[in-house]
């Protein structure tokens, strides 16, 4: 179970490290391209989930491998579980939905994650 959870959270984090790094440092116009729903969300809220992305990446990572509060990786999970349900409504309501596959998928491995994280 522990390999098994490096490897879905590590994956998990490197995504949302990524991605959270795009939204909090691009401009608008430079995301339109990958994430067409910026246009209907503020940019201090785009700005925002990139932090809480971050966050999330980093409560994957770090709390299991110090030994320093590892129950906050559930945490981060079941945080980063939400954030895609919230992302998921999103682009429900706008007129893309090619992002709901992957929604979906960071979903599911969220939520394993979550699993693994309890089961350690």
């Amino acid at each position: 179970m522990n390999i098994a959870y490096w490897i879905v959270a590590g994956l998990l984090a490197l995504f949302y490290l990524y991605a959270g790094t795009l939204k909090a440092v691009r401009s608008r116009d430079r995301l339109r391209p990958m994430m067409a729903w910026v246009d209907r969300v503020p940019l201090p809220a785009v700005r925002a989930l990139g932090a809480v992305e971050v966050l999330g990446a980093v409560g994957l990572v770090l709390p299991p491998l110090t030994g320093v509060a590892p129950s906050l990786a559930v945490a981060a999970a079941v945080g980063l579980v939400l954030l895609q349900l919230g992302a998921m409504a999103v682009h429900l309501t706008g007129v893309e939905d090619r992002g709901i596959g992957l929604n979906a998928g960071l979903t599911v491995a969220a939520a394993v994650t979550v699993w693994l994280a309890a089961v350690r």
